[in-house]
């Protein structure tokens, strides 16, 4: 009788792909199912996962400026609106502070002048942050495959040397009100179907490594709500603001 080399050649191809098949299932029911990927989080750099109980921070004078919105919309300082915000979230984040456990480091207020450069600096780099990492989408850098990769080189190592901090601890905030002529020209053009915009808080935390210049964590907020002059919602902002901080286990 004839053999056909093809038909052969199929057979065992069949036989090889049932087998295949055979073992595979056999796989899915005796191995242990694969382990899900470790959670990421935007808020932290790569490779760092928290504090340690004897990590010290320096907690950075908040960098905060309330504004007043005229009825065209100029955003007018008010010196005495920022000096009640400025002692309302120093006390919450003390309270913070307290709540986490922190071993913390506090500047004079002479030293803090010595490092108006890098509160400066840091304003800087968290507006970036916000725009292409924490906004992204076509603001997205490529470059930064999507992580939190930011580093402010050595121009912290300055803050380091003087307090013996490994970590640093910056807030900026910006808070702005619409004056009375601001709501009646709101009220006014809302009648007409036009609507303007009233006052708007937008704020950055960020958790600096003072020995590589590395921002490990970082936060923002951008609201139309929010309002720094009392001490309660002050409170509530930099709660916000410390969502997801990575204090001590």
């Amino acid at each position: 009788m004839k053999t056909d080399p093809n038909g052969l050649r199929r057979a065992a191809l069949c036989a090889a792909l049932f087998c295949s098949l055979a073992f595979a299932a056999h796989a899915q029911t005796t191995a242990a199912p694969p382990a899900p990927p470790a959670p990421t989080s935007k808020q932290l750099a790569p490779g760092f996962a928290g504090l340690a109980a004897e990590d010290r921070i320096v907690l950075m004078p908040v960098d905060v400026e309330l504004f007043s919105l005229s009825a065209g919309g100029v955003a007018e300082p008010k010196a005495d609106w920022t000096a009640s915000a400025q002692e309302h979230m120093k006390r919450a984040i003390e309270t913070k502070r307290v709540k986490f456990r922190l071993q913390t480091v506090e500047l004079s207020e002479t030293d803090a002048d010595e490092f108006a450069e890098q509160v400066g600096l840091h304003a800087a780099v968290a507006r970036s942050i916000a725009l292409h990492h924490s906004q992204g989408g076509i603001w997205a850098l490529p470059t930064k495959a999507g992580q939190l990769n930011w580093s402010f080189g050595n121009a912290m190592a300055p803050l380091r040397d003087k307090t013996g901090a490994r970590y640093g601890l910056f807030v900026w905030v910006r808070d702005s009100y619409a004056s009375a002529e601001r709501k009646a020209t709101m009220v006014a053009l809302a009648l007409l179907g036009v609507g303007i915009a009233g006052g708007v808080q937008v704020g950055y935390a960020s958790l600096v490594d003072l020995q590589t210049g590395q921002v490990i964590w970082f936060n923002q907020l951008a609201r139309a709500s929010g309002d720094l002059r009392e001490a309660a919602p002050a409170a509530e902002t930099v709660n916000v603001l410390l969502t997801g901080f990575p204090a001590p286990k």
